[in-house]
């Protein structure tokens, strides 16, 4: 009885113990299978984002960028990844995209990092400073110089990644209905002109106006603006400014090198895989490269026709007019720098690497260039 008393606990608490580790065996390898099918799960999900831009629809340049990220997106990812592109006023304002994407309502955004001015003062630097840097310089310094960090970090507070998304090379002061002759021309002047640019007209007596792409060339031909600066020849052509303005004034003073950006809701960007980001960061890039090389493929082509075909009048501004926009613009920068430790942060990365390229261009692009069209 004493010993069969023993047997049966002992016999019990083997039982138990060989019911513990089958459940710890059966745990484990539920936990590597539940492993492996959240990685395969993860690999063949599908992914439909929308993207809104502050663009029409299918723009030339502009517009087209978007739907070209698009299009790589999916070809690279086999279809994982489709987004379909929105123009201005589809789903958002134009000026609403930066909202769209922070509040998450939408996943991606493309426009330009100006008109977030109000919101992030700093992102100006991120699109185009007057007298500031080309197209090559501002992508060298995002993607060479600490600028895509210092990018990142003033938007991460907005829940926004961004990245490069296209640049038109420098543009053309723009379209006026009066010749300038002097900065007494400036005062009153009613122009669309964004950004710090706009600060600096007003600055000079002129009434600087934000207005989105769609809305100009009917404020132009009713005179709600006496002026708009927009792109260059190639988009300038195609919303028909020479019908209702008669002069064509450049050089862009104001927007040397103006990047395009990417906005992605960070949330949703935190929910990719890796492969995806790399994709969409691959083919941004391209983009950004191939829209600089579209217009700079086919500006003058456009400005032949204006010139040539609709008598348009290219005007250069007086050396005056310029060098006042450039001591104005010069404290302007000076001024936000005291009073916005981000812009501070910022303008400081970026007038270093200006001066810095600048020094070199003396002697490469510069002087090639100076040479070669005398």
């Amino acid at each position: 009885m004493v010993s069969y008393g023993l047997r049966k606990p002992r016999k019990n608490l083997m039982r138990n113990l060989t019911y513990i580790l089958t459940l710890i065996v059966l745990v484990g390898c539920s936990g590597e299978q539940s492993t492996g099918l959240d990685e395969d799960v993860l690999k063949e999900k599908k992914y439909n984002w929308r993207l809104v831009t502050s663009w029409p629809k299918n723009y030339p340049g502009l517009g087209m960028a978007p739907e070209r990220i698009a299009d790589l997106v999916e070809e690279m990812s086999n279809g994982q990844m489709t987004i379909t592109v929105y123009g201005a006023e589809e789903q958002v304002p134009a000026f609403g995209v930066f909202d769209a994407v922070s509040s998450g309502s939408h996943q991606m955004g493309h426009s330009g990092g100006y008109f977030w001015k109000g919101k992030v003062p700093a992102a100006q630097f991120f699109t185009s400073v007057p007298f500031g840097l080309t197209a090559d310089e501002i992508n060298a310094w995002v993607y060479r110089g600490g600028g895509l960090e210092l990018w990142r970090e003033i938007y991460q507070p907005f829940n926004i990644y961004p990245i490069p998304a296209g640049n038109t090379g420098t543009q053309m002061f723009g379209w006026f209905n009066k010749e300038i002759n002097s900065l007494a021309d400036i005062k009153g002047l009613k122009m669309r002109i964004p950004g710090i640019g706009g600060e600096v007209l007003k600055e000079a007596g002129g009434i600087p106006v934000t207005l989105p792409g769609g809305e100009l060339f009917t404020a132009l031909q009713t005179g709600v603006i006496d002026a708009t600066e927009w792109v260059g020849p190639y988009n300038d052509l195609t919303f028909g400014f020479h019908q209702a303005a008669k002069y064509y004034y450049y050089p862009g003073w104001h927007e040397p090198g103006p990047m395009l950006e990417l906005l992605i809701n960070l949330d949703a960007w935190n929910s990719l895989p890796k492969h995806l980001q790399v994709i969409i960061e691959t083919a941004s890039k391209a983009v950004n490269q191939d829209m600089l090389d579209e217009y700079l493929a086919r500006n003058n082509q456009a400005l032949t026709e204006l010139v040539d075909v609709h008598g348009v009048e290219l005007r250069r501004l007086p050396d005056d007019v310029i060098e006042e926009f450039r001591l104005i613009s010069n404290k302007i920068l000076d001024d936000l720098a005291k009073d916005d430790e981000n812009i501070a942060k910022v303008y400081e990365s970026y007038k270093n690497f200006k001066k810095d390229v600048s020094e070199y261009h003396k002697i490469s692009e510069d002087a090639f260039v100076e040479a070669r069209n005398k």
